[in-house]
């Protein structure tokens, strides 16, 4: 198993895109994805991560899943205060099926993006509904926190998996669900 390379993740999601273009695919406009799932996923971020944020929406949306990011909610105030973190929890909480942290470098270090797993934590761990997606700069190149050892992580497998590549989630106790099993659960 391994951790996605930026890099290599862009490529996947063009790929399911079917085109080369990602730019303006996911715009500010939309609350959620287009997808008619019934899933849907908060994915957290840095804000400084928008290129790639656009790419794991359309990598989600290619599953049928539902995407929620923040600043394409119309109703969130235009400077982030009490009531922005409001929003955010009850999204976290209620408002989404899954959590996903799209763990790259950037997220990490974000005081939004920790607040927003400590968020999750108790809400979505236990019932097997947060998990990360981490985004290594490149291959073997994570600066994860130690703490985050302690959720399941979406990685990719490098070995043909029915009809492509695997994507799993592998829990900390070494079991592991197919990314599509665990999202449809």
């Amino acid at each position: 198993m391994a951790i996605f390379t930026r890099s290599e993740f862009s490529s996947i999601a063009r790929e399911k895109a079917g085109y080369q273009g990602l730019k303006g695919v996911a715009n500010e406009t939309r609350k959620f994805s287009k997808s008619s799932s019934l899933t849907s996923i908060f994915l957290s971020h840095s804000h400084k991560d928008r290129s790639i944020i656009e790419q794991a929406q359309l990598f989600f949306e290619n599953l049928d899943i539902r995407v929620y990011v923040d600043w394409a909610d119309q109703t969130m105030p235009e400077r982030t205060s009490g009531i922005t973190a409001q929003r955010l929890k009850n999204q976290i909480i209620s408002g989404n099926d899954k959590f996903i942290l799209l763990a790259t470098n950037n997220a990490v270090v974000s005081r939004w993006c920790n607040w927003e797993v400590g968020i999750a934590d108790p809400f979505k761990l236990n019932k097997k509904k947060m998990a990360l997606l981490p985004l290594a700069e490149n291959r073997g190149n994570w600066d994860g926190n130690e703490y985050l050892q302690v959720y399941p992580r979406i990685e990719i497998n490098d070995f043909k998996y029915k009809n492509g590549k695997g994507y799993f989630v592998w829990y900390p106790d070494g079991n592991w669900d197919t990314l599509e099993t665990w999202l449809r659960r």
